[in-house]
């Protein structure tokens, strides 16, 4: 972007996401096509109890009076994780992931954390873009497995219901 259009933007504030960020940073999800959310993983209640478990790694970033991006960002003690990492689209393409991942980051290293992993849909091009090209390396000698406990945690991609009205 020209240094020009660059003075024009508004301020990015990076913060710690807190519980009362949950409403605002939902609604934002909802906007971003692709993006899945699980019934119950994404609940307020569960948003809030991983915040609680992880009070200084997950973020949000703020410009002209609203949430604009957010990350959620955990650790077991061994290995951190990133979590719907995601900007709003009229947001995109300022530096904002980069820095949201910086800050989760650096917050992982205080913590003595060495390795960051997250999962990134192979049909989200626009993630997937972005995490090469901040040089992330995408591991193709390992399997994903899963296993869901509770049959009610569904996952609803956002913008697909829309492809099928």
């Amino acid at each position: 972007m020209p240094e020009e259009n660059r003075r024009n933007l508004p301020e990015v504030v990076i913060s710690p996401m807190i519980p009362e960020d949950y409403d605002e940073v939902r609604d934002l999800w909802l906007t971003i096509r692709g993006f899945g959310i699980r019934a119950l993983d994404d609940s307020r209640e569960d948003i809030e109890r991983f915040i609680r478990r992880n009070p200084t790694t997950s973020v949000v970033a703020r410009a002209d009076g609203r949430i604009v991006g957010s990350i959620l960002c955990g650790s077991d003690g061994r290995q951190g994780t990133l979590y719907h990492v995601c900007v709003a689209k009229e947001y995109r393409r300022r530096r904002i992931g980069t820095q949201m991942v910086g800050f989760c980051m650096h917050q992982l290293r205080i913590m003595g954390i060495n390795k960051v992993s997250l999962i990134a849909f192979a049909k989200n091009d626009i993630g997937n873009a972005f995490w090469n090209k901040i040089g992330w390396i995408r591991k193709t000698d390992v399997n994903y497995y899963v296993f869901d406990l509770n049959e009610k945690n569904i996952t609803k991609f956002v913008g697909e219901e829309d492809e099928n009205s």
